[in-house]
């Protein structure tokens, strides 16, 4: 694994176990061990040293939520690099999906057609009507262009409350034009 977590590996799942048990020393002490080791195998020519520490975090907050998942017969270091190897892939995902969204130009584009400042104004307009919730969650699928998956990892949701979210906020959406129309 390497020279960071060779001496006093046999340690270590003595400390994830007090980790379990809200040890926060054993927090530090198991942070301290496996962060460099963690940082290493996440790095990545592609990214940069604050993305490899965006990934370092996410990592431990992922070992955090499963950290209950973890049974003390079982070895400690394979189950860390099985949580950091589905944060590297789901970093690496991510990456490949926006690269593939987007797209390089000399100059910008012109602004789209059939969308005048007016209209934004009043898009804008109806979408302050909406719950905070509701407008969140549409306002990352359709302007931010995320996938539902993305959303609820960032809003720490579930897919499924996600595409709830949005539905309620289209209706509402509908609603407020079919008022707005009529006014």
């Amino acid at each position: 694994m390497g020279d960071d977590t060779s001496p006093g590996e046999h340690e270590l799942p003595a400390l994830m176990i007090r980790y379990q048990a809200g040890d926060a020393e054993a927090v530090e002490t198991l942070v301290q061990r496996l962060s460099p080791p963690l940082r290493r195998y996440l790095a990545s020519p592609y990214l940069t040293t604050g993305d490899t520490e965006d990934l370092l975090q996410d990592c431990w907050m992922r070992i955090h939520r499963a950290r209950h998942t973890y049974s003390s017969e079982e070895p400690l270091m394979p189950w860390i690099y099985a949580i950091a190897r589905h944060v590297r892939l789901d970093a690496y995902r991510r990456r490949r999906r926006r690269e593939a969204r987007e797209i390089l130009t000399d100059t910008p584009p012109d602004r789209p057609a059939g969308t005048m400042p007016a209209e934004t104004d009043r898009i804008s307009r109806l979408l302050e009507n909406l719950p905070e919730s509701q407008r969140e969650v549409l306002i990352m699928l359709k302007v931010s262009g995320m996938t539902v998956e993305e959303v609820a990892r960032a809003i720490s949701s579930s897919p499924g409350a996600v595409k709830q979210k949005a539905h309620r906020g289209y209706v509402r959406l509908r609603e407020l034009i079919g008022k707005d129309t009529d006014s």
